[in-house]
């Protein structure tokens, strides 16, 4: 009997040590297999990015606040609220009736001022003409000429009058100054317009092809922030669709919201999509600080690592085998793989907690 047991305990261990010889070459020897599931090795773009919240706001000139530079009644008002204008299109008229009696006042003062001026030119010649032939004293002659003078100095200014008279007439009419949408309108028609100090705004305009992104960076991150650095946003309007941008710059003074500091980014709007942005749109944006294009990469969860270096998990049949690796570039959610695994490659993507391999294994 004790013979019997003898040869099955050698039996035993044979079939162990042939059993651990058949294993692949790289497997653990645990006999467990990693949760998670199983991904397919490809090639995408993967990079850093810097996380931030942010608002569509017009470029300086974008936004004009268009009023007027002389007092009247509001006549007529062509636009309103949302009509696309173009540079030199009619927005509104005031009263013109007591601006054209000026411009009529001014054109009479300069018909009398001609008047006098071409009778003190005649004057002047007639009293040269005298005091050569010595019938006039040199002092009337002095007072022919400076009557001359002064009618010339009238006549100019009679002109420079009329032409005020006329300028002041043109600001009754009230053009547009840009392209763009108009986004307010704040005068209403028989409203009395009192220009001070202060013009007083008509309609707000906006050139809706001129927005940028002002981008909220926190503090932590604004150091890695440059200016030139692609960014890729979007807006709760358009959900699924994503705007490019890049920045172009970042302002200096901090602005401090429930004790948290932000730095604002001003990024350039690379291209609308055909789609129409407006400011004041809540954008989530998505600066660009290092990016890889089409490389082989790996979930961040497939990646493990020991004394040896980063491994991971590969599929082939039912087995799983450590395959160690060499990695570049780590984003958020994928890492770079520069040797080890190829395209089409299957490993495990799971929790490192799940994963982890025996204590044999050294980590």
């Amino acid at each position: 009997m004790k013979t019997l047991i003898a040869i099955a305990a050698v039996l035993a261990t044979g079939s162990g040590i042939w059993y651990v010889a058949r294993q692949p070459s790289g497997a653990p020897t645990d006999a467990g297999t990693p949760s998670g599931q199983v991904v397919e090795v490809t090639r995408r773009d993967i990079g850093a990015t810097v996380l931030a919240t942010g608002v569509v706001r017009p470029q300086v000139g974008a936004e004009v606040r268009v009023g007027s530079r002389v007092s009247g009644v509001l006549e007529r008002l062509y636009v309103t609220d949302g009509d696309r204008v173009r540079r030199g299109q009619l927005l509104a008229q005031l009263d013109s009736a007591e601006f054209a009696a000026r411009v009529a006042l001014a054109a009479a003062n300069l018909e009398n001022a001609k008047v006098e001026n071409e009778y003190a030119a005649s004057e002047f010649a007639r009293a040269e003409a005298s005091l050569r032939s010595q019938v006039i004293t040199e002092v009337e002659f002095t007072e022919a000429r400076r009557l001359r003078d002064v009618r010339g100095s009238q006549l100019r200014q009679a002109e420079a009058s009329l032409e005020s008279a006329r300028i002041q007439l043109s600001y009754t009419r009230i053009y547009a100054p840009i392209n763009g949408v108009v986004a307010n309108v704040s005068t209403q028609v028989g409203e009395t317009i009192a220009a001070s100090l202060a013009a007083p705004t008509f309609v707000t305009i906006v050139d809706l092809d001129r927005l940028e992104v002002w981008a909220y960076v926190d503090e932590t991150d604004i150091g890695r922030v440059e200016v030139g650095q692609p960014a890729l946003f979007t807006v709760d309007t358009y959900p699924d669709q994503e705007f490019e941008g890049v920045v172009t710059a970042i302002r200096p003074t901090a602005e401090i919201q429930d004790n948290v500091v932000n730095y604002i980014t001003v990024i350039e709007i690379a291209g609308g999509h055909g789609k129409t942005l407006r400011p004041e749109m809540t954008t989530t944006v998505n600066i660009i600080l290092e990016r890889r294009d089409n490389v082989i990469a790996v979930p961040n969860t497939a990646l493990r690592r020991d004394r040896d270096g980063p491994y991971v998990f590969t599929v082939r049949g039912e087995a799983r085998i450590r395959q160690p690796i060499g990695i570049g570039y780590r984003g958020r959610e994928y890492t770079e793989v520069v040797e080890g695994l190829k395209e089409g490659d299957s490993v495990y993507a799971g929790s490192a907690r799940s994963d982890r391999p025996s204590p044999s294994s050294g980590n």
